[in-house]
């Protein structure tokens, strides 16, 4: 039987409760993390708590606890768990207070914790890519705060779905940001090019790594947006994320990107991120 964590308890999954005047249920009041997990072991786990800090700083809610009391409590459910590969899922709300959108005084966060199965990416993706679609990036302005509030993301997610596709790639004012649950990139004439940090596109764990690995291995990669024209002629474009790592995209709306297969660049990330993987990095 899978365990949770809420609240400094761990519990079956049936007995985890939540108040219905939680500003989580009723405003969408929270941030949230995802981490693989692989042999028993949080990949880029630092990163993900920084980033979680990096969240709740965005939101001005107080973390309730310290990396060490994370770390001690994410090793517990994950040795309660059985260990292996699993996909790792922490939120944090502001707590539970009468409605009202002003902040509530005093309240403690609600702290959450579930693990499922990691699934491994699908073989067809790496011989094959996969297909993504554009769509106009109507999400909201902070996009480098992990929100829980996701119904936008959700709505892209389910237009690509509906479309036969694996993912959205977005465009604001006329330039690439990111997929609608990944960072995006494109390959231009050898180059890799990814959008920069900034509001409109979420600081990717596993685009950092990306990012360290080219930069470790001498492939050019710059932190520059494209336009809507250069994704369309790109020769690949690839996704990442936590649990998907990194996908190349080989069909954008409905048309072969390049000669429809993944990219030698593509395959040269992915070989050398399989590598770095396999360090066990925490």
């Amino acid at each position: 039987m899978s365990k949770v964590y809420l609240n400094g308890e761990f519990l079956d999954p049936e007995q985890a409760k939540v108040s219905v005047f939680d500003r989580g249920f009723l405003l969408g009041d929270g941030v949230y993390e995802v981490i693989p997990v692989y042999d028993g072991r949080c990949f880029e786990l630092s990163g993900h708590l920084t980033r979680l800090q990096a969240s709740l700083d965005g939101v001005r809610m107080k973390n309730p606890h310290s990396n060490a009391e994370w770390e001690v409590m994410i090793d517990k459910l994950i040795e309660l768990n059985g260990g292996g590969d699993q996909s790792l899922y922490l939120q944090v709300t502001r707590g539970v207070a009468p409605r009202d959108h002003v902040f509530p005084e005093g309240v403690t966060p609600t702290a959450f914790a579930m693990s499922n199965p990691l699934q491994a990416v699908p073989e067809k993706y790496k011989t094959q890519g996969a297909a993504a679609i554009t769509l106009a990036d109507i999400r909201w302005q902070n996009c480098n705060i992990k929100a829980i509030t996701l119904l936008p993301n959700s709505l892209l997610k389910q237009q690509a779905h509906e479309a036969g596709a694996l993912e959205a790639l977005l465009i604001r004012d006329g330039y690439l940001t990111e997929g609608a649950a990944s960072n995006a990139y494109v390959v231009i004439d050898g180059s890799i090019y990814t959008a920069p940090k900034d509001e409109k596109v979420l600081p990717g764990i596993t685009r950092d790594v990306v990012v360290d690995i080219a930069r470790s291995n001498n492939i050019p990669l710059f932190e520059q947006a494209v336009t809507e024209q250069q994704l369309k002629d790109a020769d690949e474009i690839w996704i990442s994320s936590s649990t998907k790592e990194v996908v190349a995209i080989t069909q954008l709306d409905n048309s072969a990107v390049s000669d429809g297969l993944p990219g030698p660049v593509w395959k040269k990330m992915d070989a050398l991120y399989q590598q770095y993987k396999q360090k066990g990095a925490v």
